[in-house]
């Protein structure tokens, strides 16, 4: 199975309106504290995380390799803030170095074949800025569409890539605080939420 974006443009056009139209209850909790600044939500799917974060004032660059995902996006985010929609496939090209305050991956998959992906999107933070990884605490034996969770970086895989420049805040799994999407069986969510330093450790 090919994850590219005929996979996610038809899981959008088969998803129809499925989607809450509410941000992902990790991304309010751990984002609260955090001064509103540039923002990357990259695997935005509709836009339910990159309207939140417009509305609580941040300058929001919502990313997805799917052109239905956006498209849908883009209509419901009329009026709602500072949202610019960017079609990218962020585990082929890399996003801006240093370029955002937040960025943010809520059940986005990068194939740990692939650990530079997994750099470069930590290298869109910029210093004093915070990484953001949440994923479903899944079996490593368990299959998705043909898809092995195993095959891809988990949150706290993304942390043993990072190096001193970062401070670990949050490395845990939790138990969901909604009931996960329809035909999906999971309870728990991981966490990862790193800050990178403002210079590098001496």
């Amino acid at each position: 199975m090919i994850m590219d974006e005929k996979f996610w443009d038809d899981m959008h056009l088969g998803n129809g309106s499925g989607w809450s139209g509410n941000p992902n209850p990790v991304l309010v909790q751990q984002v609260a504290d955090l001064k509103p600044g540039r923002a990357l939500d990259i695997g935005c799917g509709q836009g339910d995380d990159a309207r939140w974060l417009a509305s609580k004032g941040w300058t929001v660059t919502a990313s997805d390799i799917s052109s239905v995902a956006l498209a849908r996006a883009a209509e419901r985010a009329e009026g709602t803030g500072d949202i610019t929609f960017v079609h990218a496939d962020y585990v082929a090209e890399a996003p801006a170095v240093a370029a955002f305050d937040l960025v943010t991956l809520h059940y986005f998959a990068i194939p740990k074949a692939n650990p530079a992906a997994a750099r470069a999107i930590a290298d869109a933070v910029a210093p004093g800025g915070t990484l953001l990884v949440v994923n479903h605490d899944v079996g490593a034996d368990q299959e998705w569409n043909g898809i092995k969770p195993s095959d891809f970086f988990e949150p706290h895989g993304i942390a043993e890539l990072l190096d001193e420049s970062w401070t670990v805040e949050i490395d845990e799994t939790r138990p969901r605080t909604t009931a996960p999407p329809e035909g999906a069986h999971h309870t728990h969510d991981t966490v990862l939420r790193v800050r990178r330093l403002h210079r590098a450790p001496a």
